[in-house]
């Protein structure tokens, strides 16, 4: 029934979209490719694709063989590359994806002495916005996730690393820098710069702000965290970083943190990994830093 070949078919049918450019992806001839499928839709006595002018379209059952096969296919090649590792005496590759903007310095202190550790390993870095996060987890194309709010799963395990608090950043010239803490109310009138990310997963909007029906004046964005508290340090608004990354800017620009509310906003860092690989060695290893570098 099913091959592989198949799916790798499908693939590129979806991706090219003529049975011409699908045979060049995949270095085969068009007549072979055919030759699979209609020998498929004879197993299966349904049709795969429809002619659509010089294009070819999924049917309902090519469009749900396509779906199992952008889940299979990424294992596959996953597999392969840890064979091939294998065969040629390399320690394989830690591919990481971020989904906490500021985690990146806590990250370069994880990574200098695991690269000591483990000189064989290549270490790859995807941000969030190069990839769907647990998506990406689950279908091989990262090894380990970063981030203060995972999605739980059956298929992935979540270790928390640390605990820290979320804390508002002004300028120490700011009128709100001698205040223990924030209300929501005071920051109507002030410019609140944040990553690229979705207001509804900002936690000074989804824990503080909405909750008391408040906003502020302006919501700007600002991708890097330099540039970001550069703008604050120099009086142009405000923003909402984990204490500990506010604590080592804080030596050189002249910021101050704010607790959020009373209470606080008190998170963690988790790192999400599938289940079935908890045993590699490397892996393991990268896991048991992490946990040790505050």
């Amino acid at each position: 029934m099913l091959e592989r070949i198949h799916l790798e078919i499908l693939t590129a049918i979806k991706e090219h979209g003529t049975l011409t450019s699908a045979a060049e992806s995949l270095h085969l001839t068009q007549s072979a490719l055919s030759h699979s499928i209609k020998k498929l839709e004879g197993q299966v006595a349904t049709p795969i694709w429809k002619k659509d002018g010089r294009n070819l379209r999924l049917t309902t059952a090519g469009e749900r063989i396509q779906t199992l096969a952008s889940r299979i296919l990424p294992q596959f090649l996953h597999t392969e590359l840890l064979l091939n590792q294998i065969a040629k005496g390399e320690m394989g590759s830690l591919r990481i994806g971020m989904e906490c903007h500021p985690c990146y310095q806590w990250l370069l202190r994880v990574i200098d002495p695991y690269l000591e550790q483990w000189p064989d390993i290549d270490i790859d870095v995807k941000q969030e916005f190069q990839f769907g996060a647990l998506g990406a987890l689950l279908s091989y194309e990262i090894d380990v996730l970063i981030t203060p709010d995972p999605l739980f799963k059956p298929k992935i395990d979540y270790i928390p690393v640390f605990d820290y608090e979320h804390r508002l950043v002004v300028a120490t010239s700011h009128k709100l820098s001698k205040q223990d803490f924030v209300l929501p109310e005071q920051l109507s009138e002030e410019v609140l710069f944040s990553y690229p990310v979705e207001p509804m997963r900002l936690d000074i909007f989804s824990q503080f702000l909405n909750p008391a029906k408040c906003s502020v004046k302006k919501h700007k964005i600002i991708e890097t965290t330099e540039i970001m508290l550069q703008m604050v340090a120099a009086g142009r608004g405000i923003c909402a970083l984990p204490g500990w990354l506010v604590d080592e800017f804080s030596k050189s620009m002249p910021i101050k943190s704010i607790r959020i509310g009373e209470q606080g906003i008190s998170k963690k860092i988790f790192l999400g990994i599938r289940k079935d690989e908890q045993k590699i060695d490397y892996l393991d290893d990268f896991i048991a830093q992490a946990k040790k570098t505050k």
